[in-house]
């Protein structure tokens, strides 16, 4: 029988027994054994570490304690100097394999030990999470303290890293989604569509348990997983492709937002379900002024007197830990409403896209409130014609949807297709970066990045140009604090910092170990709103470099 009060360790274990495998067969085995046998209780806080948070997406909650408070726990209760625990921390390049190490050396060991369990872990975080004011950095690092005291040296590894985000066993949500369907005997593709719906992994398991995964909503002040749009090349393509008129947006150069509203509360959220209403005051007092409880989808610009301004504009105050007026009139706001994924007690994620519309168009909004610019096209003259428009208007190009599409939490496909008619921009994530010359002496500004394969990263190539000095100092300073071995004049990195890269053309190349190479990349921009799930895939690099294969054959045929 599951245990009521599940000890820590159990869930350490099974970590690095997960961790050290390469199969991901066994992983997801290591893991559904795991599941299957820990209390409904547990369970949702369980498969949310699992996957490398605490608390559920969207959550206001934060643990606010960092590496630092980490760090001097440690060496408070190791009694370890500055130079050693730098030694270990460079041996490692990991801190939870450095505390490990640390507690199986320690001299002093307290007489009595309490049991760490879930439960009390779990009630630790919020505790920690809910101390505000005067000296609760002192008092969440007593709690700290507190809660290490009773480690294991295996527990004081796996804690280090769930508080510092750094588990990294492999178990990237996928795999706990298929452990969770083998679990308890549900198909990964259920357990996964619910996932997309609540984007919670944690609430998700605990339906697939109870055999409840087709109650799965959407929860109103719950952010849910964004429907994305898959590229295409040209009109052309896509006239003959759908061969059926088409629903066309102009593609907003933003932030796509989710707008959620119940009674007078306003939450926003961002493509990385984190709540940022805080950033943008003058939007949610306009989502206050709509009747009705919603949950919208939509993109939020820097916008002035009718034109968007550039993006690094809506990205600087993106970046502001405080907004003052200043900043508010010089970059102002507007967010672009097209779609609606649940109205009152309604959802609306299976309607098709043109009912949806149709609801949109009856709400009343107000500036800086604004529906998109939406119109049927069909042949491609009339998706080229748009097109230009788009550019003339200081948009990127167009978004093309079907307007009996239903809106699909998370899913990419061709129910909406995005032109951009370039080559193509890949979402990368930075991996390495270099010191610059001349005047970018001392500043992290060439940078190493990789796409996605499978569960591994793989590089695809090394860009310096597109960012501006002011640009290239902040990612300095977020590289040194990711850093994972330090080469002198390289850096390796944890895989944090997402860049939109555009290039000239992919080809083959044994350079890098991806078997590909961009040609004269240049970043486009830094993706703030993007996760590392999010980036772009080695498949996609196959089908641009076969797609500029085939014109280049067509043009010298």
């Amino acid at each position: 029988m599951p245990s009521p009060n599940e000890l820590f360790t159990s869930f350490c274990k099974t970590c690095d027994e997960a961790a050290s495998t390469p199969s991901k067969l066994k992983k997801i085995e290591i893991l559904s054994e795991y599941i299957r046998s820990i209390s409904a209780s547990d369970l949702s806080f369980a498969c949310r570490m699992l996957c490398g948070y605490v608390f559920p997406r969207g959550s206001e909650k934060e643990l606010f304690v960092g590496y630092a408070n980490v760090i001097r726990t440690l060496q408070e209760l190791c009694t370890t100097s500055d130079k050693e625990f730098s030694r270990l921390y460079l041996k490692h390049g990991d801190l939870g394999k450095t505390a490990e190490e640390l507690y199986a050396k320690q001299r002093l060991r307290p007489l009595f030990r309490n049991d760490l369990t879930l439960n009390r872990i779990a009630e630790t975080f919020e505790k920690m999470a809910a101390i505000k004011g005067s000296g609760a950095a002192s008092e969440r690092q007593n709690i700290l303290k507190g809660i290490y005291l009773d480690c294991a040296p295996l527990e004081a590894k796996y804690l280090s890293k769930i508080i510092t985000g750094e588990l990294r066993i492999g178990a990237v949500e996928g795999l706990v989604i298929e452990a969770a369907a083998q679990a308890f005997n549900q198909t990964p593709e259920d357990v996964r569509s619910a996932s997309l719906v609540t984007g919670d992994i944690g609430l998700t398991v605990a339906y697939a348990k109870d055999c409840k995964l087709k109650e799965a909503r959407i929860r109103i002040m719950h952010p849910t997983n964004f429907m994305l749009a898959d590229s295409m090349p040209s009109p052309k393509e896509i006239a003959e492709y759908f061969k059926q008129p088409l629903l066309a947006e102009y593609k907003y150069d933003g932030v796509r937002a989710q707008a959620h509203k119940e009674g007078n509360q306003i939450k926003i959220f961002s493509r990385r379900l984190e709540d940022v209403s805080w950033t943008f005051p003058e939007i949610v007092g306009g989502l206050k002024k709509i009747e009705g409880n919603f949950v919208l989808d939509g993109e939020i610009l820097a916008f002035r007197e009718g034109k968007p301004l550039p993006f690094v504009q809506l990205q600087q105050r993106l970046r502001r830990k405080h907004l003052t007026q200043q900043i508010l009139e010089q970059t102002p706001v507007t967010y672009l409403v097209y779609d609606v994924l649940q109205f009152n007690v309604e959802m609306l994620l299976g309607n098709p896209l043109a009912e949806r519309r149709k609801l949109l168009e009856t709400l009343k909004l107000e500036h800086p409130i604004h529906l998109s610019h939406l119109e049927e096209v069909e042949s491609e003259e009339q998706i080229e014609q748009m097109f230009k428009q788009s550019k003339e208007l200081g948009y990127e190009g167009l978004v093309l949807k079907k307007s009996s599409s239903p809106y699909e939490p998370g899913r990419r496909g061709k129910h909406w297709v995005k032109l951009k008619k370039e080559l193509d921009t890949l979402d990368v994530v930075v991996v390495g970066a270099e010191y610059g010359h001349g005047k970018r002496v001392g500043v992290l500004s060439d940078y190493i990045f990789a796409v996605k394969s499978g569960d591994e990263l793989k590089v695809i190539g090394k860009a310096y140009s597109g960012l501006t000095d002011k640009e290239i100092l902040y990612m300095t300073e977020n590289l040194k604090t990711l850093t994972i071995k330090d080469l002198g004049y390289r850096r390796l990195v944890k895989p944090k910092i997402i860049l939109e890269v555009a290039f000239d053309n992919i080809q083959a190349s044994n350079r890098h170990d991806s078997g590909y190479a961009l040609r004269f990349p240049r970043i486009k921009r830094i993706r703030d709103d993007k996760t590392v799930e999010e980036i772009d895939t080695i498949k996609k690099v196959k089908e641009i470099y076969e797609q500029q294969s085939s014109v280049q054959n067509n043009r010298h045929s």
